[in-house]
C-alpha cells in the first residue's frame, strides 16, 4: 500500500536524520511527515487518495487510506473510529442499483407514493401545527405545504425512518466506484456528526446513509442543522429541529419568500436541490399546493 512506503520511507528518512527529526505524535504532524516522504519517494501526493472498489473486497484497505483524508479534512478521534468500525453495507449498494421508482410516470410515482394519504394527513398536520408552521414561514419563507410535503413523503411523518446504519452506508457509497465523489463530503459529514455528538455509528437511517424525518444526507445535515428547540443539539429525529432544517436548506439554496413553487414559478429550480429526480420535484410542488390549499 503506497501509505506503508511512506511510512518505510519516513522510518528510513528518520534513522537518516537522527537527531533533527522527532517522532510524529500528533494527526497534522504525520499528515506533513506523509507527505515529506510522497516527495521524497517522487511519487504525486494525489497517490494517496483512497482508490475506489466495486466489491467488498478492497473495503477495509480503502477506509485506511480514507482515514488520511478525513482527518486532513478535520475529523477527529470519534469519527476516525466509527469509519473504522464500519462495515460494507450490502443492502446499500443492491438498492443503489436498483432505483426504478424514479422512472416511474408521475402518475405511476404519485400513487406508489401514497400522494392522497400524504395530502389528506399534511392538511391535518397543518391545522394542528398551525403556529409552527407560521413560525417556520416567518422565519424562512418557506410555506407548511412543501415541508408536509418532504415529510411526508420521505419517512410517512417520521413512521419509518430507515433500518440501515447510516454511517456504514454513506461511507461503503464513497467507496464505491459509481458516485464516489458525490457521496465522499456526505462520509466526512457523518463523522463529524458523530465527532459532534449529533449521531454515533450505531444511527439509523436509510439506505443511502439519510437521517431523521425528512432524510438529510449528512453532509447536508452538518451544514444546515438548526437547534429549533433550542436545547443546544440539533437533533434530526426530532420533528421540530429536522423541519426547520428543512426549511433553512430550501433559504440557502434559493427559496425566494412570499413566490411560488409550481412549474414555471421562481421556486420550483429549488427543489431540485432537494431531490434531483424530476418526478419527484413534480409530486412535491403538487402535494404541496394542495395542502396548502
Amino acid at each position: 500500500m503506497i501509505f506503508q512506503l511512506f511510512r518505510r520511507s519516513l522510518s528510513h528518512s528518520a534513522r537518516a536524520n537522527t537527531g533533527k527529526e522527532t517522532v510524529q505524535r500528533r494527526v497534522g504532524r504525520r499528515l506533513a511527515a506523509t507527505l515529506s516522504a510522497a516527495l521524497l519517494c517522487g511519487l504525486p501526493y494525489t497517490a494517496m487518495a483512497a482508490t475506489c472498489g466495486n466489491t467488498s473486497a478492497g473495503f477495509d484497505s480503502w477506509k485506511r487510506d480514507f482515514a488520511v483524508e478525513a482527518k486532513r479534512a478535520g475529523v477527529r478521534q470519534a469519527g476516525l473510529n466509527a469509519l473504522a468500525n464500519t462495515t460494507y453495507a450490502r443492502r446499500t449498494i443492491a438498492a443503489d442499483r436498483n432505483q426504478k421508482s424514479f422512472r416511474y410516470s408521475l402518475e405511476k410515482f404519485m400513487q406508489i407514493r401514497g400522494a392522497n394519504t400524504i395530502i389528506a394527513q399534511g392538511r391535518k398536520r397543518k391545522a394542528r401545527n398551525a403556529e409552527f408552521f407560521a413560525a417556520l414561514e416567518r422565519k424562512y419563507g418557506v410555506p407548511a405545504g412543501i415541508l408536509i410535503a418532504i415529510h411526508g413523503m420521505e419517512t410517512a411523518f417520521g413512521n419509518y425512518m430507515g433500518d440501515s446504519q447510516v454511517v456504514s452506508a454513506i461511507v461503503t457509497l464513497t467507496y464505491d466506484c459509481r458516485r464516489s465523489e458525490f457521496f465522499k463530503p456526505h462520509a466526512i459529514g457523518a463523522l463529524k456528526l458523530v465527532d459532534r455528538g449529533a449521531i454515533t455509528g450505531a444511527t439509523k437511517g436509510a439506505k443511502h446513509g439519510e437521517l431523521g424525518h425528512t432524510q438529510f444526507l449528512p453532509g447536508n445535515a452538518l451544514n444546515y442543522g438548526v437547534d429549533w428547540d433550542g436545547n443546544g443539539r440539533v437533533d434530526f429525529y426530532n420533528m421540530g429541529d429536522a423541519l426547520a432544517s428543512t426549511a433553512y436548506f430550501l433559504r440557502k439554496k434559493g427559496w425566494k419568500p412570499g413566490r411560488g413553487y409550481q412549474q414555471g414559478e421562481p421556486n420550483y429550480k429549488v427543489l431540485k436541490q432537494w431531490n434531483a429526480a424530476t418526478v419527484y420535484q413534480q409530486s412535491l410542488a403538487i402535494m404541496g399546493r394542495k395542502i396548502d390549499g
